[in-house]
Protein backbone atom coordinates (compact mmCIF):
# COMPACT_ATOMS: atom_id res chain seq x y z
CA UNK A 1 0.00 0.00 0.00
CA UNK A 2 2.75 2.48 1.01
CA UNK A 3 4.45 1.68 -2.29
CA UNK A 4 1.31 2.49 -4.02
CA UNK A 5 0.80 5.50 -2.34
CA UNK A 6 4.73 6.41 -3.29
CA UNK A 7 4.24 5.84 -6.73
CA UNK A 8 1.11 7.98 -6.98
CA UNK A 9 2.98 10.99 -5.13
CA UNK A 10 6.00 10.24 -7.76
CA UNK A 11 3.76 10.40 -10.72
CA UNK A 12 1.77 13.20 -9.55
CA UNK A 13 5.08 15.25 -9.14
CA UNK A 14 6.21 14.31 -12.20
CA UNK A 15 3.19 15.55 -14.33
CA UNK A 16 2.91 18.23 -12.66
CA UNK A 17 6.66 19.19 -13.73
CA UNK A 18 5.43 18.56 -17.41
CA UNK A 19 2.89 20.82 -17.34
CA UNK A 20 4.84 23.12 -15.54
CA UNK A 21 7.35 22.89 -18.41
CA UNK A 22 4.87 23.23 -21.19
CA UNK A 23 3.29 26.26 -19.77
CA UNK A 24 6.72 27.82 -20.11
CA UNK A 25 7.27 26.73 -23.49
CA UNK A 26 3.62 28.27 -24.20
CA UNK A 27 4.28 31.30 -22.85
CA UNK A 28 7.56 31.48 -24.32
CA UNK A 29 6.35 30.51 -28.06
CA UNK A 30 3.26 33.24 -27.59
CA UNK A 31 5.81 36.09 -26.47
CA UNK A 32 8.12 34.98 -29.20
CA UNK A 33 4.88 35.35 -31.74
CA UNK A 34 4.07 38.95 -30.39
CA UNK A 35 7.56 40.33 -30.88
CA UNK A 36 7.50 38.89 -34.55
CA UNK A 37 4.42 40.29 -35.17
CA UNK A 38 5.12 43.74 -33.51
CA UNK A 39 8.54 43.95 -35.53
CA UNK A 40 7.11 42.91 -39.03
CA UNK A 41 4.47 45.73 -38.49
CA UNK A 42 6.88 48.39 -36.88
CA UNK A 43 9.39 47.69 -40.03
CA UNK A 44 6.54 47.75 -42.55
CA UNK A 45 5.24 51.59 -41.29
CA UNK A 46 8.58 52.89 -41.58
CA UNK A 47 8.91 54.73 -44.99
CA UNK A 48 12.80 54.60 -44.74
CA UNK A 49 12.50 50.43 -45.13
CA UNK A 50 11.46 47.73 -47.83
CA UNK A 51 9.74 45.25 -45.09
CA UNK A 52 9.40 43.14 -47.93
CA UNK A 53 12.88 42.17 -48.29
CA UNK A 54 13.39 41.78 -44.20
CA UNK A 55 12.85 39.07 -42.90
CA UNK A 56 12.44 38.71 -38.97
CA UNK A 57 13.03 35.17 -36.79
CA UNK A 58 12.32 35.24 -32.51
CA UNK A 59 13.98 32.79 -30.42
CA UNK A 60 13.18 33.36 -26.50
CA UNK A 61 13.50 37.32 -27.00
CA UNK A 62 15.98 37.41 -29.68
CA UNK A 63 15.19 38.59 -33.34
CA UNK A 64 17.52 37.64 -36.21
CA UNK A 65 17.19 39.83 -38.94
CA UNK A 66 18.00 38.23 -42.64
CA UNK A 67 17.24 39.45 -46.05
CA UNK A 68 18.54 42.74 -48.05
CA UNK A 69 18.49 46.37 -47.63
CA UNK A 70 19.43 48.88 -49.79
CA UNK A 71 22.37 50.37 -47.77
CA UNK A 72 23.99 50.33 -44.64
CA UNK A 73 22.04 52.86 -42.82
CA UNK A 74 18.72 51.32 -43.64
CA UNK A 75 20.81 48.36 -42.24
CA UNK A 76 21.39 49.96 -38.80
CA UNK A 77 17.91 52.04 -38.84
CA UNK A 78 16.37 48.06 -38.78
CA UNK A 79 18.30 47.09 -36.06
CA UNK A 80 17.61 50.15 -34.18
CA UNK A 81 13.73 50.06 -34.88
CA UNK A 82 13.55 46.07 -33.69
CA UNK A 83 15.97 47.02 -30.47
CA UNK A 84 13.77 49.43 -28.97
CA UNK A 85 10.62 47.02 -28.70
CA UNK A 86 9.56 45.78 -25.80
CA UNK A 87 10.92 42.16 -24.99
CA UNK A 88 13.59 42.26 -27.30
CA UNK A 89 17.18 40.92 -25.47
CA UNK A 90 19.34 40.68 -28.69
CA UNK A 91 19.10 41.55 -32.11
CA UNK A 92 21.64 39.43 -34.79
CA UNK A 93 21.34 41.88 -37.65
CA UNK A 94 22.38 39.28 -40.86
CA UNK A 95 20.75 41.64 -43.32
CA UNK A 96 23.32 41.99 -46.22
CA UNK A 97 23.65 45.41 -48.00
CA UNK A 98 22.56 45.19 -51.99
CA UNK A 99 23.42 48.57 -53.65
CA UNK A 100 21.07 49.26 -56.24
CA UNK A 101 22.46 51.85 -57.75
CA UNK A 102 26.21 51.93 -57.71
CA UNK A 103 27.73 54.17 -59.65
CA UNK A 104 24.76 56.56 -57.88
CA UNK A 105 26.40 55.99 -54.32
CA UNK A 106 29.87 56.78 -55.61
CA UNK A 107 29.30 59.98 -56.79
CA UNK A 108 26.58 60.69 -53.93
CA UNK A 109 30.00 59.88 -51.76
CA UNK A 110 32.33 62.10 -53.16
CA UNK A 111 29.45 64.96 -52.95
CA UNK A 112 29.16 64.61 -49.99
CA UNK A 113 33.14 64.27 -49.22
CA UNK A 114 33.62 67.37 -51.17
CA UNK A 115 30.63 69.30 -49.06
CA UNK A 116 31.85 68.05 -45.94
CA UNK A 117 35.46 69.04 -47.01
CA UNK A 118 33.84 72.99 -47.41
CA UNK A 119 31.55 73.25 -44.79
CA UNK A 120 32.66 71.62 -41.71
CA UNK A 121 34.63 73.21 -39.73
CA UNK A 122 35.95 70.48 -37.81
CA UNK A 123 37.11 68.80 -41.12
CA UNK A 124 40.81 68.09 -39.08
CA UNK A 125 39.82 66.57 -36.14
CA UNK A 126 40.14 63.13 -35.87
CA UNK A 127 37.29 60.71 -33.53
CA UNK A 128 39.97 60.32 -30.70
CA UNK A 129 39.93 63.80 -30.81
CA UNK A 130 35.86 64.19 -31.23
CA UNK A 131 36.19 61.92 -27.97
CA UNK A 132 38.37 64.20 -25.82
CA UNK A 133 35.83 67.29 -26.81
CA UNK A 134 32.80 65.04 -25.76
CA UNK A 135 34.34 64.23 -22.21
CA UNK A 136 35.19 67.94 -22.14
CA UNK A 137 31.42 68.59 -22.15
CA UNK A 138 30.80 66.12 -20.25
CA UNK A 139 33.30 67.48 -16.92
CA UNK A 140 31.97 70.91 -17.61
CA UNK A 141 28.13 69.44 -17.04
CA UNK A 142 29.31 67.40 -14.02
CA UNK A 143 30.47 70.47 -12.63
CA UNK A 144 27.21 71.85 -12.07
CA UNK A 145 25.94 69.00 -10.23
CA UNK A 146 28.19 70.58 -6.70
CA UNK A 147 25.48 73.30 -6.72
CA UNK A 148 22.71 70.72 -4.90
CA UNK A 149 21.84 67.30 -4.36
CA UNK A 150 18.47 67.23 -6.88
CA UNK A 151 19.51 69.78 -9.36
CA UNK A 152 23.14 68.11 -9.35
CA UNK A 153 21.97 64.16 -10.11
CA UNK A 154 19.73 65.14 -12.66
CA UNK A 155 22.34 67.48 -14.20
CA UNK A 156 24.51 64.44 -14.09
CA UNK A 157 22.37 62.13 -15.20
CA UNK A 158 21.93 64.55 -18.66
CA UNK A 159 25.22 64.65 -18.92
CA UNK A 160 25.85 60.87 -19.09
CA UNK A 161 22.98 60.64 -21.53
CA UNK A 162 24.30 63.88 -23.56
CA UNK A 163 27.99 62.00 -23.82
CA UNK A 164 26.45 58.54 -24.78
CA UNK A 165 24.41 59.95 -27.36
CA UNK A 166 26.81 61.97 -29.28
CA UNK A 167 29.39 59.27 -29.04
CA UNK A 168 27.27 56.84 -30.49
CA UNK A 169 26.61 59.58 -33.20
CA UNK A 170 29.97 60.11 -33.89
CA UNK A 171 31.05 56.40 -33.94
CA UNK A 172 28.63 56.09 -37.35
CA UNK A 173 30.05 56.40 -40.09
CA UNK A 174 26.88 56.31 -41.84
CA UNK A 175 25.66 59.78 -39.44
CA UNK A 176 27.32 62.87 -40.07
CA UNK A 177 27.67 63.26 -35.89
CA UNK A 178 29.25 66.77 -36.40
CA UNK A 179 26.41 68.20 -37.64
CA UNK A 180 24.42 67.17 -34.96
CA UNK A 181 23.96 68.99 -31.79
CA UNK A 182 22.84 67.47 -28.51
CA UNK A 183 20.83 69.14 -25.76
CA UNK A 184 19.30 67.24 -22.76
CA UNK A 185 17.01 68.42 -20.16
CA UNK A 186 15.71 66.26 -17.58
CA UNK A 187 16.14 63.34 -19.26
CA UNK A 188 14.47 64.69 -22.87
CA UNK A 189 17.40 64.67 -25.97
CA UNK A 190 16.73 67.30 -28.58
CA UNK A 191 18.45 66.42 -31.99
CA UNK A 192 19.26 69.77 -34.00
CA UNK A 193 21.63 70.24 -37.05
CA UNK A 194 21.77 68.82 -40.69
CA UNK A 195 21.44 65.33 -42.08
CA UNK A 196 22.10 63.79 -45.59
CA UNK A 197 18.55 62.00 -45.85
CA UNK A 198 15.40 60.77 -44.13
CA UNK A 199 17.07 57.39 -43.30
CA UNK A 200 19.99 58.78 -41.36
CA UNK A 201 17.70 61.54 -39.88
CA UNK A 202 15.48 58.43 -38.25
CA UNK A 203 18.36 56.55 -37.20
CA UNK A 204 19.54 59.17 -35.31
CA UNK A 205 16.43 59.44 -33.96
CA UNK A 206 16.01 55.95 -32.61
CA UNK A 207 19.84 55.72 -31.45
CA UNK A 208 19.18 58.57 -28.78
CA UNK A 209 16.00 56.90 -27.83
CA UNK A 210 17.60 54.03 -27.35
CA UNK A 211 20.24 55.08 -24.90
CA UNK A 212 19.45 54.61 -21.22
CA UNK A 213 17.65 56.97 -19.23
CA UNK A 214 16.19 59.10 -22.06
CA UNK A 215 12.49 60.04 -21.60
CA UNK A 216 11.76 61.38 -25.22
CA UNK A 217 13.69 62.73 -28.20
CA UNK A 218 12.62 65.78 -30.21
CA UNK A 219 13.75 65.65 -33.59
CA UNK A 220 14.72 69.40 -35.03
CA UNK A 221 16.89 68.07 -37.79
CA UNK A 222 16.95 68.78 -41.28
CA UNK A 223 17.79 67.17 -44.63
CA UNK A 224 20.20 69.26 -46.61
CA UNK A 225 21.40 66.93 -48.98
CA UNK A 226 18.09 64.95 -49.71
CA UNK A 227 18.11 65.59 -53.51
CA UNK A 228 21.65 64.10 -53.68
CA UNK A 229 20.60 60.90 -52.14
CA UNK A 230 17.58 60.72 -54.74
CA UNK A 231 19.47 61.24 -57.36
Amino acid sequence: MKRSILSLIVAGSLSTSVMAAGDNTWEESAKDAWIDGKAEATLLFNGNLDSFDINTDVQNGKVILTGKVDNSVEKKLAEELVRNIDGVTEVDNQLAVVEKHAKHADDMERKNESMTAANDPRDDMDTEEAMDSADEETDELAQETEEGVDDGMSALTDAKIATVVKTRLLMDSDISGFDIDVDVKDGNVTLTGNVDSEAERKLAVEIARNADDVIDVEDNMEVSRQTAMNK
